[in-house]
């Protein structure tokens, strides 16, 4: 009897924590210990800490903003941005893990049927949307605006790999001309409204996938030779596009001060902080920079954290990519393969963009930083791509494990 009371303490301490130890076991059979040890934790750490990155720059840019931003009738505070990305970050974080721990047969339903509802809703935004700088790309719901073709891009990446995975099953299906029919579709709503950036990003993902799915050297061949043609018929019949290329390629000297001042800016606030930057809070330049908040914001970071810092946020976005390539390498399920390689594309191909644009490497594409720059639908939008790609590159490790392994009794 006494020993049984001695031991009585020691059970009710082990309480809470002995249960999340037998959720977590790798004798756990619950479908949260299942994810926990199926889901691939550097390519999760890798995004919680872009995400982590995303509020301290959003913090360091938000002063600007909110200057810029204000007038006589609206006085914004200045962390007005942060606490609202602290906010969009709260509910996209659990949105990542609840995505990320679907079956790869739901979360690809759950794609396809996004794809249709995100198609309906870009085309309601081209044609019915609230007019921004010259663009219609959003929709009001009274609360907050959506800007639904980034809630395309994961949709579609996986969607149209599901089409092209049927073509290792039945080589005789067209499953590359609807492909085709559906982002040219998708490209002809985004330039009505227009937005030529996320345009160019949907062309190069689809080509990715196409590649990766195997089509022939004259068809890629064909397939850049209308990527050139696309390029040139936007620069003759987009306005726009006329416009911003013909500025970078041949400034003209009375006009480059206003027509280069975002790129140039973007350039003197990366390059003002040096290579460790004036610190959090020290920078200045940064208020004269428009959307320092969103596409500029890795400027701000190289302003108030230093090229090294730019250098360090890169280097996070090439691993996730080459971790995600890695756990590629003995896929068999040719579905998973293309889905998640065409998201991992999507994200680096996005980011890639956003930096080139910020260091004068190419001209202005209002293209968001993928987890850093400030913005609801990017970060909601982002999360949902996160999670499925944390999704199709989970690996079960007891589909071989005996029937009779043993749980641990503690």
């Amino acid at each position: 009897m006494t020993d049984v009371r001695r031991n009585l303490p020691a059970v009710r301490k082990r309480g809470w924590r002995g249960k999340v130890e037998d959720k977590l076991s790798r004798g756990s059979n619950s479908s949260f210990g299942l994810w926990f040890w199926e889901i691939d934790r550097i390519l999760l750490l890798l995004a919680m800490l872009l995400i982590g990155i995303g509020l301290v720059a959003v913090a360091a840019a938000s002063p600007a903003s909110a200057v810029r931003y204000s007038d006589g009738n609206t006085q914004f505070a200045s962390m007005h941005y942060f606490w609202r990305q602290a906010i969009w970050v709260g509910l996209s974080v659990p949105v990542l893990l609840v995505v990320s721990m679907l079956p790869v047969s739901l979360a690809r339903r759950m794609a396809i049927v996004g794809t249709a509802v995100c198609i309906v809703l870009v085309a309601a935004a081209a044609f019915l949307g609230a007019e921004v700088n010259g663009a219609r790309r959003w929709i009001g719901f009274g609360f907050a605006s959506v800007q639904p073709s980034e809630f395309l891009k994961p949709f579609f990446i996986v969607t149209t790999a599901w089409f092209l995975s049927m073509r290792a099953k039945d080589p005789d299906l067209p499953v590359i001309p609807l492909t085709g029919v559906l982002t040219a579709l998708v490209a002809a709503l985004l330039m009505k409204q227009p937005d030529f950036g996320q345009t160019m990003v949907f062309g190069m993902v689809w080509i990715v996938l196409l590649m990766l799915a195997g089509i022939s050297t004259r068809a890629i061949g064909m397939l850049g030779g209308a990527a050139v043609g696309g390029v040139i018929a936007a620069y003759l019949f987009y306005d726009t596009a006329r416009t911003r290329i013909d500025s970078f390629l041949f400034p003209d000297p009375e006009k480059a001060a206003a027509e280069h001042y975002q790129t140039d800016m973007s350039h003197a606030v990366l390059t003002a902080g040096g290579a460790t930057g004036t610190g959090p809070g020290g920078g200045s330049v940064k208020f004269k920079l428009p959307e320092a908040h969103t596409d500029y914001i890795f400027s701000v970071v190289g302003e108030e954290f230093g090229l090294i810092a730019c250098i360090g946020i890169a280097i996070l976005y090439l691993a996730i990519i080459l971790r995600v390539l890695i756990k590629l390498l003995d896929e068999e399920d040719n579905f998973r393969l293309l889905a998640a390689a065409g998201l991992a594309a999507q994200f680096g191909i996005q980011a890639l963009i956003n930096m080139a644009v910020n260091t004068g490497l190419a001209p202005s594409k209002g293209m968001t930083l993928p987890f850093i720059s400030y913005g609801g639908s990017s970060m909601v939008a982002l999360s949902i791509g996160m999670g499925l790609l944390l999704a199709f590159t989970r690996r079960n490790p007891y589909l071989k494990r005996s029937p009779y392994t043993v749980r641990g009794s503690g």
